[in-house]
């Protein structure tokens, strides 16, 4: 299928994915949402692709839903129907980014917003420009938050901050998400896409299998209790050990090298 508005660029074991309609700040149409689902369902199918990596073209990630293309519903008054948006839409791409068994990291290159931060809340890491704003943005327009936000703005910042983001929708700059923890590093815009490179490399030469079923691990645990979750661990530890990456890991210990992992 031809892709019309996400571009994707393979290199290294890593699958670049980007959100391509800078005109509109990469809010997201019908075709995007298809479009997206499409690259990242090539990425999960992909032996070669071994970390994907999500990021906008020009100055924004993704402003979320383009409200532009509603108009017409919104001047009728009529009622939006935005609950079969998420379950068509963004509910699913969020729900293949948390269950692919491979790392996905969050290029945060500009502004992002609504749907386009749950997006890069999903993923697993986040790198964002010294650019980047973060902006929840659902209340400045009478709605509750949506595309995961909730469940992961509890999550990294606790229920005090998130209700402070989510009541007040004030923008949030790189270096205070880097101090909320709401993204994993901030580099300056000139030399950001290169160290994004190099995190991502990093992570596509990683053990792959083993990356994949950390994710499960960590997804289980933050809804399960402990019990659950040891027991989640026990069958997740018994298929990393029969990996080949395993076996090659504990050799390159036993011989003082460093690893060289196959993704198998």
């Amino acid at each position: 299928m031809r892709l019309q508005t996400v571009k994707t660029e393979a290199a290294g074991g890593v699958l670049w994915i980007t959100l391509d309609r800078p005109d509109k700040l990469n809010a997201f149409n019908e075709q995007m949402g298809v479009d997206l689902m499409e690259a990242l369902k090539e990425a999960e199918a992909s032996e070669d692709a071994r970390c994907v990596v999500l990021t906008g073209e020009g100055r924004a990630f993704s402003v979320g839903e383009d409200l532009g293309g509603n108009r017409e519903v919104y001047e009728s008054g009529k009622p939006m129907l935005l609950g079969e948006v998420l379950k068509r839409k963004y509910n699913p791409i969020v729900g293949k980014i948390r269950r692919m068994d491979k790392p996905v990291l969050a290029a945060v290159n500009g502004v992002t917003a609504g749907a386009g931060l749950g997006l890069s809340l999903a993923c697993d890491l986040r790198a964002a420009s010294e650019k980047a704003t973060f902006h929840e943005a659902f209340i400045k327009v009478g709605l509750a938050p949506d595309s995961g936000t909730s469940f992961w703005l509890t999550r990294i910042l606790g229920i005090g901050k998130a209700m402070e983001i989510g009541l007040l929708g004030e923008p949030i700059d790189a270096a205070r998400a880097l101090s909320l923890g709401l993204v994993n590093w901030v580099y300056p815009e000139e030399v950001f896409r290169a160290n994004v490179a190099k995190i991502a490399e990093r992570l596509a030469n990683g053990p792959t299998k083993a990356m994949g079923l950390t994710k499960r691990a960590l997804n289980r645990a933050v809804v399960v209790d402990m019990d659950s979750a040891l027991e989640y661990e026990m069958y997740l530890q018994d298929i990393a050990g029969r990996t080949s990456d395993h076996v090659e890991g504990v050799r390159a210990f036993f011989d003082k090298r460093d690893p060289k992992f196959t993704g198998r």
